[in-house]
């Protein structure tokens, strides 16, 4: 009899349709605490939300310039964030107590740039170079328009006894009009884009594809 796996797979999970910001956050504090016990698999889940602006635990009262949509308090790191239909929003639940691929245990700054990581190699594959920027969380392409720079994806992570929970947010084609009713990450003086700004007509499944084949490149 084969003894059943101290570390069982990753459960990579697409949800249809959109799931309400209220039912993802209750189900990943459910996931997290069975990945805490021992008791289930690790997850990364796709989700899209309805227009929503959440909060993270640093986020300014001010920054939420208009509130057009339901807004929750997210429990996040980090500041306002919009989700809505055409971002893909990947929720990311992981025992950081061991390592993954290139990511090493109990290395929290490590994880969130393996997450960058993630979203750049994915990103990557529309022939987008998305980057880093120093004190700008998220990721940052070039505006040919302004010469400046515009967040394609948005990190927000919260890790609870070295379990990880929330994640990221990739702009597929969502409204981009939307962020207007807040600060993004806290954040005035830069836009925000997407894959189809950037003229490339991803679908979903094909951001999905692209985000599945890079995680396993970072994570293993």
């Amino acid at each position: 009899m084969t003894a059943p796996s101290a570390n069982p797979p990753l459960e990579w999970i697409v949800s249809e349709g959109r799931t309400p910001y209220a039912e993802a956050l209750s189900a990943m504090e459910s996931r997290v605490a069975a990945i805490r016990a021992g008791t289930a698999a690790e997850r990364v889940w796709l989700v899209e939300h309805d227009p929503t602006y959440t909060a993270g635990t640093s986020a300014r009262p001010e920054d939420l310039r208009e509130a057009r949509f339901p807004t929750f308090a997210a429990g996040r790191g980090g500041q306002w964030t919009y989700h809505g239909p055409g971002q893909r929003t990947g929720y990311v639940m992981l025992d950081l107590t061991r390592p993954h691929g290139s990511v090493a245990a109990r290395d929290v700054r490590a994880y969130v740039h393996g997450l960058e990581e993630w979203l750049i190699r994915a990103i990557d594959r529309f022939n987008i170079r998305a980057e880093r920027r120093e004190g700008r969380v998220g990721l940052w392409v070039s505006n040919r328009a302004t010469g400046g720079e515009d967040k394609i994806a948005a990190i927000g992570v919260r890790v609870t006894r070295w379990v990880s929970w929330h994640g990221v947010a990739l702009n597929v084609d969502p409204d981009l009009t939307h962020f207007g009713g807040i600060v993004p990450c806290g954040i005035s003086e830069y836009g925000v884009t997407s894959l189809h700004a950037q003229g490339v007509p991803a679908t979903m499944e094909e951001a999905d594809s692209a985000l599945r084949a890079a995680w396993s490149e970072v994570f293993g």
